[in-house]
């Protein structure tokens, strides 16, 4: 996924601080919608990695240029743009587009690091890549049990022999 060419360094920051919002965003709509007690703790955790990796390219744009003001789009847009999602999207559907959008970011975060020069910055451009991809496939398991499990994100906790589990033959 390729950076659009005009963005200049602090513009491509700037687009992460907001793709890094949306997605917190997103996890706390997902949050808001489940039940099981395990999954909750695993989006709250996601929510704040997305928190601290918005922390973490606030203090990279201040320390990158000093003086400069973060001019932080409104709305996601080129790579990583924002999908409007409603009550009728399903916690499935929410799941596979979390999982899409932190293999953009990945991508974002990997494109960035060929753009931005400093060595620093490209050290910290290419952990939040691979904490974007191990987000990706924390989330792909948990596509993997709703969909065997479709009701796994709406019980309180898994119940041996009951609501989620087939004992038996």
């Amino acid at each position: 996924m390729t950076i659009e060419a005009s963005l200049k360094p602090p513009e491509i920051l700037a687009v992460a601080v907001r793709s890094e919002m949306d997605a917190a965003a997103l996890y706390h709509n997902l949050r808001s919608r489940v039940k099981n007690e395990i999954l909750i703790q695993k989006l709250e955790f996601l929510a704040n990695e997305e928190a601290r990796h918005k922390a973490i390219l606030e203090r990279l744009f201040a320390d990158r240029f000093p003086g400069q003001k973060l001019r932080v789009p409104e709305a996601s847009s080129g790579p990583v743009k924002s999908v409007p999602v409603d009550e009728t999207t399903s916690a499935l559907d929410l799941f596979k587009l979390a999982m899409e959008k932190e293999k953009q970011a990945e991508e974002y975060y990997s494109d960035s690091k060929k753009k931005i020069e400093d060595p620093g910055s490209q050290r910290i451009l290419g952990y939040l890549c691979r904490v974007e991809r191990s987000h990706y496939f924390m989330l792909k398991s948990e596509v993997g049990l709703l969909e065997k499990f479709p009701e796994y994100f709406d019980v309180e906790d898994f119940h041996i022999g009951q609501d989620l589990f087939h004992v038996g033959p």
